[in-house]
């Protein structure tokens, strides 16, 4: 049954300090007339001093006082709730942030008190090794610079702005005598990814995991969140990294059980061809399998072929398996080896060093995030078989390591290889591959398999319809606060794959000028410079240095090569002062192709079956790159202006202002939650004509149809254009017994019903959703 809290659309803010719940309550009127249906909120419970996100959350029980405190909580939760608006909130089950410890009380008393705290079970923490080991001085060395110094709460334990509690009746003496009778030991940062005792959001040391799964922990970490909702002032729950818990389904239920009419979708990133585990009792996903299939359809699979020939030629690797496998052990043996040596200690009768290899192959070789056993037992199988033919030397530990896993597929080792194989997934796939294998930007999104070059129509109508059928209230979305770029940056992206060959022939020509001497990101620089431009050279420089950090290849985050990052900072003013005119000139030619495609995506996502986020500023042009960069602020004085336009009934014509996408916004969201019954169901549509194949057409009730344009450039380079292209609206595509007459919702201009010229559908936009007059 669908849960009463099930929004129409919803509008993704981003809260921060500056940014907290008075300015969101303040833009609740422009939104409802945006059409949303729900406001959907960053994380929302206290956090880290001065955080910009919120997913380090410190106190579960307490409103963030940074963004106005419980107060004005309530007060936008009652405006949104006399507006018609649903609020969901973003949850963090997984992890704490530790970072300041004296911010986050549970932490501060299980570094007081060690095993005895009452808070000492809700970490996962291996007590075995003892003391717990915080990785936060410079080297072990720096013990020698604490000082004992007055807080709080008493004497503490500090290093320069970090502060540790003393427990009782351990002062006395020197610093480093203190230091010693604590329950924590301070050491080098180096020695965390390997020594680490407790376990933590993937690389990160300072987000320690919570144990959820314990019903205790659960409630602590979920009352005050539950209290809203059981009080109506929230409606839907966003779950953050549902892969890292212990039992995501057994957490899925409880929640469910603690909220039945709440709308639950969950940060889950599917693979093609995976679902969500038919046990869990949530809507869906938070849609990047829907944004992989959208942006698939739209991508022209003529480019693959002179791209992969240009990556080729510039030195970027083609081979997605063998860069995805080596990425990934880079990360087994170098960034998550204390997590590896936890998981092979429960290997029983297996040698040390075999049972650590078996643990880490068996991650590297996942298809998927994670499997969920006993439901995931052939994901589980697969990686098994994958990982017995890379490494036939280790057979036997492999094959101990299936036995133990299928023998007890609840127990601690199956548990914790399974929580830790997304991580391995993540950081190895998302977080390094897709900045080194960089042949096609568009495609490395989360999400997303670069080695699959799109998605042809009639796939994209079978995934839709399926997931008309199965989760038809599961989140869709285009823009994310974790996206690889926005939504519009993509879709130029995938504009260059229809100019392929001059794309390539430009590249190696601005290269040989002034390259970035790294192929993968050199490739991927051009690609952005091109999809994002006009963009500054301090927003290029920002990403590119984060790219080749997180690619690993010339430099990282704690390595970093200084003569390397400052050629990439020198490289957007070379490229400006060489090439810069060719590069503005090549942006601007697909520009209008670009606005044609991001038009088109927006429709298929918002017309389309599940519940459409629209993630904040989307509503107009909207380049961005990965974050920080998609967080900036965004400028509402003027989004509120255009759309009193356009609510005035101005059709704006489709140019750099973005209004034409604002208006395809407040339509179909205004659409939506007006006359929701005119989005259930979906029936594809197929043109007849010699141009067809640049349409993507389908109707989700008798009587609304959503047309929109595929491949814009091949269409622009046609002699006759859509060349007598029709689209039947009448009997022979089921839509009616009585062909009737339409309106397009977003020009107001009228059309016939049987069939009918593509071309007069789209004459003033490259998309068209026509309702039943």
């Amino acid at each position: 049954m669908t849960p009463a809290g099930v929004p129409s659309s919803t509008y993704r803010l981003q809260l921060r300090p500056g940014f907290g719940f008075a300015e969101a309550r303040a833009l609740l009127p422009y939104l409802r007339d945006l059409g949303v249906g729900a406001i959907y909120l960053s994380p929302v419970l206290d956090a880290t001093p001065g955080s910009t996100h919120g997913y380090d959350v410190t106190d579960p029980s307490l409103a963030r006082p940074e963004l106005g405190g419980e107060e004005q909580r309530a007060a936008l939760a009652r405006e949104a709730r006399e507006l018609g608006m649903g609020v969901v909130v973003d949850i963090v089950p997984n992890h704490m942030s530790v970072e300041v410890p004296a911010a986050n009380p549970w932490w501060w008393s299980v570094l007081s008190e060690g095993e005895a705290s009452p808070h000492a079970r809700h970490f996962d923490i291996d007590w075995s090794r003892g003391r717990l080991l915080l990785p936060v001085l410079g080297d072990d060395a720096d013990v020698a610079e604490l000082r004992v110094e007055p807080g709080s709460t008493g004497d503490e334990l500090a290093f320069y702005d970090h502060r540790f509690p003393i427990a009782p009746g351990t002062g006395g003496g020197s610093p480093q005598e203190v230091h010693d009778r604590q329950h924590y030991e301070l050491v080098g940062w180096r020695r965390g990814n390997a020594e680490l005792g407790y376990r933590r959001f993937f690389d990160i040391t300072s987000l320690a995991a919570i144990r959820v799964e314990e019903p205790a922990v659960f409630d602590d970490a979920h009352r005050e969140v539950l209290r809203w909702v059981e009080a109506g002032e929230v409606t839907g729950l966003r779950v953050d990294h549902p892969d890292g818990l212990a039992d995501p389904g057994g957490y899925a239920r409880r929640l469910r059980e603690a909220a039945p009419d709440a709308w639950i979708v969950v940060e889950k990133i599917l693979h093609p061809g995976e679902d969500l585990p038919a046990s869990w009792p949530v809507e869906g996903t938070t849609g990047y399998d829907a944004l992989r299939e959208v942006a698939g359809v739209l991508l022209d699979p003529a480019g693959e072929a002179p791209i992969t020939a240009l990556a080729q030629r510039r030195g970027v690797p083609t081979d997605y398996a063998a860069v995805e496998e080596d990425a990934r052990r880079m990360v087994t043996d170098r960034i998550l080896v204390a997590e590896v040596h936890r998981i092979a200690a429960l290997l029983t009768d297996v040698a040390v060093e075999p049972a650590r290899t078996a643990v880490a192959e068996t991650m590297i070789a996942f298809g998927v995030y994670r499997s969920y056993l006993p439901e995931g037992a052939d994901d589980w199988a697969r990686a098994i078989d994958r990982a017995l033919t890379r490494r036939p030397d280790v057979a036997p530990a492999l094959r101990a390591l299936d036995d133990q896993v299928r023998a007890d597929p609840r127990g601690e080792l199956a548990t914790r290889i399974q929580q830790t194989s997304g991580m391995v997934v993540a950081k190895g796939t998302e977080d390094t591959t897709f900045y080194r294998y960089t042949r096609f930007a568009a495609l490395t999104e989360v999400g997303g398999s670069p080695d699959v070059w799109g998605v042809d129509v009639e796939a994209f109508h079978e995934l839709s319809t399926v997931r008309d059928r199965d989760r038809p209230a599961t989140m869709t979305t285009l823009t994310t606060h974790d996206t690889k770029r926005s939504e519009d940056t993509r879709a130029r992206s995938l504009v260059l794959a229809e100019v392929a060959d001059e794309l390539a022939e430009s590249v190696e020509r601005w290269s040989a000028r002034c390259g970035i001497d790294e192929p993968s990101l050199d490739l991927l620089a051009w690609q952005t410079l091109v999809a994002a431009w006009p963009v500054s050279d301090e927003r290029l420089v920002d990403y590119l240095l984060k790219a080749a950090r997180e690619s690993k290849l010339r430099t990282t985050w704690t390595e970093t090569d200084e003569a390397f990052e400052d050629a990439v900072r020198a490289w957007p003013a070379r490229v400006r002062a060489t090439v810069g005119d060719e590069v503005e000139a090549f942006a601007r030619r697909v520009e209008p192709a670009g606005w044609t495609t991001a038009l088109s995506q927006k429709l298929l996502q918002l017309a389309g079956p599940g519940v459409p986020d629209v993630y904040q500023g989307t509503e107009l042009w909207d380049l961005s790159l990965v974050d920080p960069d998609n967080r900036r602020e965004v400028d509402y004085a003027a989004r509120r202006e255009l759309l009193s336009r356009v609510a005035g009934g101005w059709v704006p014509p489709l140019d750099a202002s973005g209004a034409a996408k604002l208006l395809v916004t407040q339509r179909v969201l205004g659409l939506r939650r007006e006359r929701p019954e005119l989005f259930e169901g979906y029936r594809p549509l197929r043109a007849d004509g010699s141009a067809a194949d640049h349409a993507v057409a389908f109707a989700r009730h008798r009587d609304l149809v959503a047309v929109a344009t595929r491949l814009p450039v091949g269409l622009e380079q046609r002699p006759d254009g859509w060349d007598g292209t029709v689209l039947d609206l009448g009997d022979e595509a089921g839509l009616s017994l009585d062909p009737g007459a339409w309106t397009d919702v977003l020009t107001g201009r009228q059309h016939a019903g049987g069939i009918q010229l593509v071309a007069d559908l789209l004459a003033t936009y490259p998309v068209a959703l026509l309702v039943r007059t």
